[in-house]
C-alpha cells in the first residue's frame, strides 16, 4: 500500500527582509533579540532579522547577506547555539518553513520522507512513530529543527540520525548553488560532519571558515525508514532499564518515545518556560572520544563504551586514528567526579541543571559571559581531574 501526504506550509505574510540602515522588523513588531530567539534565552540585538517561508525567499536571504559580506546567522529553534551578549553585526535568517511530504512503499522498500530544515524535529520522531516507521524513536523530545540533526549527527540512547538519513539537499554558499549530498559524502561522525567542519577547518569551507553558520545550508533533508511497529534493538542500558527489558530486545517504539521522553523530561531535557533547568542548550559537552590509552588511565568504574564507526573517519589532536583503537566516555561522569555536583553555581545566575550535571542553565538573569565562565570552569576542573579537555556541543557565538 502506498499514500503520499504533503502537509501545506503556513499561510503566513510575505517574507521580512532587511531595509537599508535599520534593522528589518519580524511580523510582531521590531527585530527580536538573540536572547528571545534561543533556548538559553542569552544574546544581544541583532542587526537584521529576517524569517523565511519558502525556499526560495531562504536562498535569496542567504545569498543578501552573502553578497553584503555581512556575518549570516541560520536559526531553526536556537536550541544548539551560546550566542554573545555583544550585538550580532550581521544578518539572522530564521527557518520557518513547514511540511513533511512521505511515502509508504512496502516492508521491503520501506518508507521515504522529505523535510524542510525548519521543521521542528520531534514532530518528524512522533511522525514516524505514529506511521509505525522504525529508526528514530530514541530521538524523541530533541528540541531544534531537522536542518541541525545532520550537521550534529544528532542522537540520543543509542541512536543516531546517521541511521536513517538517505540524503541531504543543501545550498553551497561558496558556488551559489543547490547541492545533494549522499549519506557516505555527509561524513558523519560522532557529532560531526562535513557540514560542521566547514565551520571551522578552511580546507573544507575551500579557503576560508564560514561560522556562525557552514559553507552548505541545509535546504531539505530525506529520510529512509524501514516499516515496523517495534523499535530497534534497545542499545542504551539507562533505556532498556526504564522499559523493563535487557539491552539488545525490541519492544513497541511508541513504548520507547513515551520512555525517552520521560527520562528527558527527569533530565530537564524537554522544553519547559516555567522550569530553569530547561533554560539550555542540553547536554553542553560532547562526550569525550579518546585513545585507549587514555582510557585505560581512567578510574576503573569509568564509564567506557565502543564508538560507532559510520565513514572510518576519527581524529584525535588532528591525527587519524583506527576506530578500534578508540573508546567513548561519559562526560557527565567526568563532571561529576571533578567534583561538580547537581547545581552547581547556585544561587548564581548561571548553573549546572539540578538535574543533571551535562546542561549549563540560565536560572533566569544569566548573560552570555556567566554561562561562559561557567562552562570554562567546568572544563578546567575535568582536565586537571582526568587530562581531558571537554569539547563544548553547541556553536558559540
Amino acid at each position: 500500500m502506498s499514500l503520499s501526504c504533503v502537509e501545506p506550509e503556513p499561510a503566513d505574510g510575505p517574507p521580512v527582509l532587511p531595509v537599508e540602515g535599520m534593522a528589518a522588523t519580524g511580523p510582531m513588531g521590531p527585530s527580536p533579540t538573540l536572547a528571545e530567539l534561543t533556548t538559553f534565552r542569552v544574546g544581544g540585538p541583532v542587526a537584521r532579522y529576517v524569517e523565511v517561508h519558502s525556499e526560495e525567499e531562504f536562498v535569496a536571504a542567504i545569498s543578501a547577506a552573502d553578497d553584503d559580506a555581512a556575518p549570516l546567522l541560520v536559526l531553526g529553534g536556537g536550541s544548539n547555539l551560546l550566542a554573545s551578549d555583544e550585538p550580532f553585526p550581521g544578518t539572522v535568517v530564521r527557518d520557518m518553513r513547514r511540511g513533511i511530504r512521505a511515502e509508504s512503499f512496502s516492508t521491503c522498500a520501506g518508507a521515504a520522507m522529505d523535510v524542510p530544515a525548519g521543521h521542528p524535529w520531534d514532530d518528524v520522531v512522533a511522525r514516524a512513530v505514529a506511521e509505525e516507521w522504525m529508526g528514530v524513536e530514541a530521538l524523541s523530545g530533541i528540541p531544534g529543527s531537522t536542518g541541525a540533526t545532520p550537521v550534529q549527527n544528532v542522537g540520543a540512547y543509542g541512536q543516531e540520525v546517521a541511521e536513517t538519513i538517505s540524503s541531504v539537499r543543501v545550498w553551497d554558499r561558496l558556488e551559489r548553488r543547490p547541492r545533494l549530498f549522499s549519506l557516505a559524502e555527509l561524513q558523519l561522525g560522532y557529532r560531526d560532519s562535513l557540514l560542521k567542519r566547514s565551520l571551522r577547518d578552511p580546507e573544507v569551507g575551500g579557503g576560508r571558515v564560514w561560522g556562525p553558520t557552514g559553507r552548505w545550508v541545509v535546504l531539505e533533508v530525506s529520510f529512509q525508514f524501514r516499516l515496523a511497529s517495534l523499535s530497534t534493538p534497545i542499545r542504551y542500558a539507562e533505556l532498556a532499564r526504564t522499559l523493563g527489558v535487557a539491552v539488545g530486545e525490541r519492544v513497541p517504539s511508541r513504548a520507547v518515545r513515551d520512555a525517552v521522553l520521560e527520562l528527558r523530561r527527569g533530565k530537564g531535557m524537554v522544553l519547559d518556560p516555567a522550569d530553569h533547568d530547561t533554560w539550555s542548550a542540553g547536554s553542553f559537552f560532547t562526550n569525550p572520544v579518546v585513545t585507549a590509552d587514555q582510557a585505560a588511565a581512567l578510574p576503573e568504574d569509568a564509564p567506557r563504551f565502543p564508538v560507532a564507526d559510520h565513514t572510518a573517519i576519527h581524529q584525535i589532536g588532528g591525527e587519524p586514528v583506527p576506530v578500534e583503537d578508540l573508546v567513548k566516555t561519559s562526560a557527565a561522569w567526568l563532571i561529576a567526579h571533578a567534583g561538580f555536583a547537581k547545581g552547581h553555581g547556585l544561587p548564581g545566575p548561571a548553573a549546572l541543571s539540578t538535574k543533571h550535571v551535562l546542561a549549563l542553565t540560565n536560572r533566569g538573569g544569566a548573560r552570555a559571559a556567566d554561562i561562559r565562565a561557567l562552562a570554562d570552569e567546568v572544563r578546567a576542573g575535568v582536565l586537571e581531574a582526568f587530562g581531558i579537555d571537554l569539547v563544548p556541543e553547541p556553536v558559540i557565538l
